[in-house]
């Protein structure tokens, strides 16, 4: 544990909730993966312990705790074998549900934010479009605005728990000749008429629902516009840093996994004489990886820490998940490798590792993408400025 950021509670929140994975996830996690759904119950009982109100307000059934309790609850996710399963999660908590406590009203909260909390209603936030992927701005869903209703055309693609979700936070264009700032964010009910999902077959997290969107004539209330009209790009934006963040702690704390899990391996298996954690070039190899995951933990709690205090570190997440996926993607890698034949089985976590971890430098911004936003900040010297409701 590190105590630099780590209190005995984050510690024993840690312990109940590694507890909690073991005994009512784990036996369920093959299911999921083969029949991509996850079960209603689950979600049920992540709300019942308050998991999805970490830090959210307390007038809304969350607990108000800081940004850690967060880390603890994505890095013990990332070692239960199913990537898909964790991102289900995460996604709900931290995608929908930030944009809901940050832009919604009253109502939104009560009606929807609070039910998130407690597990009785599932998010999924609908930005990236088939034609658009990281180019947030050249998304082609429109709502039009008719009296006291906006009417909501386009699609939306890779979106997590887009099947099953109960609502949708869609990003569309109020005013399309403004481009980037004719962005407005919307809440929109699953049930309403007019939406279609199609759901996507994937290389790797399998339990997880992703799907493809389609909104035909979907009329929704002019009060479910979250936030300003026009505002929605520098609301996505914000909430990118904490995105980037997250996905930057699923990185470190996955290979993390593959690093404990290898090691084990290693001191059981033999080859030549001698169990193969005594050849140094496995040795050699594997430090190499525990020392750049080490390197992308501490800056990755350093950033947490700094957003905790409220502030806007959008050029630190971007270079978390830049670098973290990286790492992840490279460490799995050698893992597989020293597990020789056995890597390559399913039975074994990292195959199915290698397949879930391919997705980090591509979601959430990729890679490319994150090095042109960094390339303006560092050469450029762009700023960006978080959004002001």
């Amino acid at each position: 544990m590190n105590s630099t950021y780590f209190t005995e509670e984050h510690q024993l929140f840690r312990e109940s909730f590694r507890d909690f994975l073991q005994k009512e996830v784990v036996p369920h996690i093959e299911k999921w993966e083969k029949t991509g759904t996850i079960e209603r119950f689950i979600w049920k009982k992540f709300g019942d312990m308050g998991f999805f109100g970490l830090n959210y307000p307390e007038a809304y059934g969350g607990m108000n705790l800081d940004l850690f309790y967060t880390v603890v609850f994505l890095e013990e996710l990332q070692k239960i074998k199913s990537s898909g399963f964790a991102a289900a999660m995460w996604a709900h908590a931290y995608l929908a549900m930030t944009h809901l406590n940050a832009e919604g009203d009253e109502r939104i909260k009560q009606e929807y934010l609070a039910p998130s909390i407690s597990g009785d209603k599932i998010g999924g936030l609908c930005i990236t479009e088939p034609f658009g992927g990281s180019d947030v701005a050249g998304m082609r869903t429109t709502a039009v605005k008719k009296g006291d209703k906006y009417i909501i055309n386009g699609s939306k693609t890779f979106i997590t728990n887009g099947v099953y979700a109960d609502y949708y936070v869609v990003a569309a264009k109020t005013n399309p000749e403004l481009g980037h700032k004719g962005i407005s964010i919307f809440l929109m009910d699953t049930k309403t008429p007019g939406i279609s999902a199609t759901k996507l077959d994937k290389l790797g997290w399998r339990a997880s629902d992703t799907a493809e969107i389609a909104f035909d004539n979907v009329e929704i209330p002019v009060a479910n516009l979250m936030g300003e009209e026009g505002k929605g790009f520098p609301y996505i934006m914000q909430h990118f840093a904490l995105e980037r963040l997250i996905m930057g702690v699923n990185a470190h704390a996955r290979a993390e996994y593959a690093i404990e899990y290898t090691i084990e391996y290693m001191g059981q298996r033999e080859a030549f004489g001698k169990k193969i954690n005594q050849f140094q070039a496995l040795r050699h190899k594997l430090v190499e990886h525990a020392t750049d995951i080490e390197h992308c933990k501490v800056f990755n709690y350093a950033a947490v820490a700094r957003l905790n205090k409220g502030e806007y570190v959008v050029k630190e997440a971007t270079m978390s998940k830049l670098k973290s996926t990286q790492v992840a993607d490279e460490t799995i890698y050698s893992c597989l490798q020293m597990l020789g034949g056995y890597g390559y089985m399913e039975e074994y976590p990292l195959a199915r590792l290698l397949r879930d971890s391919r997705l980090g430098p591509i979601g959430g911004g990729t890679s490319e993408i994150l090095k042109e936003i960094l390339s303006k900040m560092i050469i450029d010297n762009q700023d960006y400025k978080p959004a002001v409701k």
